[in-house]
Order: structure tokens, then sequence, then C-alpha cells
């Protein structure tokens, strides 16, 4: 499968605002993926909106996608993203059956090794960079690296963590074929104005495509 080089992942713990607004700018802009991510309690009013979201990223004609919870990927007719902490990729897959998209986080060359064997669409790799939306992150892979974990794997490498604008490019030569970027798509001081011109800023000043 190919996979859009620019991946944003909308943290419902970092986006002040409401999370079908952001996520209708976010597919404005051009993205044509978008990964709803999580880490709480999911609530009637959490599933209400990532119903909501599914639907824009249909009409879109983007993938949408679930972190973590098979359970929600199913009801939501979603792709699926887990950890190393949550279900395993093999029960994941059976869980979700073979249509859907899968991806699986790893963090050093022996989870990625393993990754290969797994029945997933694509592998995360990172930290690349620091990064502020993981309060205990892994040690830093770097950009060399990432250039040297690229031949552990045949499958789609997303590269996460601390990606921003003005680093995404060197990422992506480095051989990352997708960029996941969480925080740095979110303002410091987030309005729907600041987030359409930060959304807008990520293809104007990258070698990503622009609205469909």
């Amino acid at each position: 499968m190919g996979l859009p080089p620019f991946y944003p992942i909308l943290d419902t713990s970092l986006c002040p605002l409401d999370l079908t607004v952001a996520a209708q700018i976010i597919l404005d802009a051009g993205a044509r993926i978008l990964q709803l991510r999580h880490k709480t309690h999911f609530s009637r009013e959490t599933f209400v909106q990532a119903q909501q979201i599914a639907a824009l990223c249909k009409s879109a004609g983007a993938q949408f996608v679930i972190n973590d919870r098979a359970d929600m990927a199913m009801l939501l007719d979603a792709g699926l993203h887990v950890g190393q902490d949550d279900l395993p990729p093999d029960m994941a897959r059976w869980f979700i059956g073979p249509a859907r998209l899968l991806g699986f986080s790893t963090h050093n060359e022996s989870q990625l090794e393993a990754a290969q064997r797994e029945p997933v669409d694509y592998i995360a790799i990172g930290p690349v960079f620091a990064t502020r939306s993981k309060e205990n992150p892994d040690p830093v892979v770097g950009l060399d690296g990432l250039r040297r974990l690229r031949a552990y794997t045949d499958k789609p490498l997303v590269a996460i963590g601390g990606i921003t604008r003005q680093n995404a490019t060197q990422v992506l030569e480095a051989g990352a074929d997708s960029v996941a970027v969480i925080a740095d798509l979110i303002p410091d001081h987030c309005t729907l104005e600041a987030l359409r011109a930060r959304t807008s800023e990520w293809f104007t000043r990258t070698r990503f495509e622009g609205p469909r």
C-alpha cells in the first residue's frame, strides 16, 4: 500500500477546538489520512465526535484511523494503529479483518525487525526527535538511525516524534515514506484561523500535495 507523506494525528488532549471542525480544516487542507488519538476513556460524546470525523473522512476520500482501540475501529469502520503495549498486531488483525488498515508502533531495531513479520500495513518508528506528545518517550532515533533502520523493512515506514514543518523534508529524505505529525499540527494559540493557516503551511512549506 502507499501512504501519503503527510500523516496528521489529531490528539484530543492537545486540540482545544471542536474536534469535528478541526478535522474538517485538516481535510480541507488536503490530508488524505487522519488519525484520531484519544488516550483516555472513550465517552459517548467522544464516540459521537469520532463518528462525525469518520463521515468527514469518507466524504473527503481520506483514510480514518483510530489509535489503540480495535473495538472502536470496528464500530467506526476505521483503520487501527496499535502500540507496543496494546493488542498484539496478529490479534488486532484477526479482530478487524484483512481489509482494514493496520499500523504498528516501534521504537528500536529489535522491535522493527519483529514488526516486519507482523500482519500490518505500515510500521511507525520513533521518536525521531525529542517529543512533547508523550510523557515518557523512548530514546530518540535521529536521522542517522532512521536511515539505518529503513533497510530493516520493506513495509511503508512512518516516522513520528518531534516532526515539524522545518524538519519534515529531512525525515522523508532519510527514508520515511510518511511523517506523522502531532504537536506541530496544533498552533500554540489555536483558533480556527490559526489552525487553517498551520495546516495550509504544512503543504506550502513542504513537498506534500495540496488540496484535492
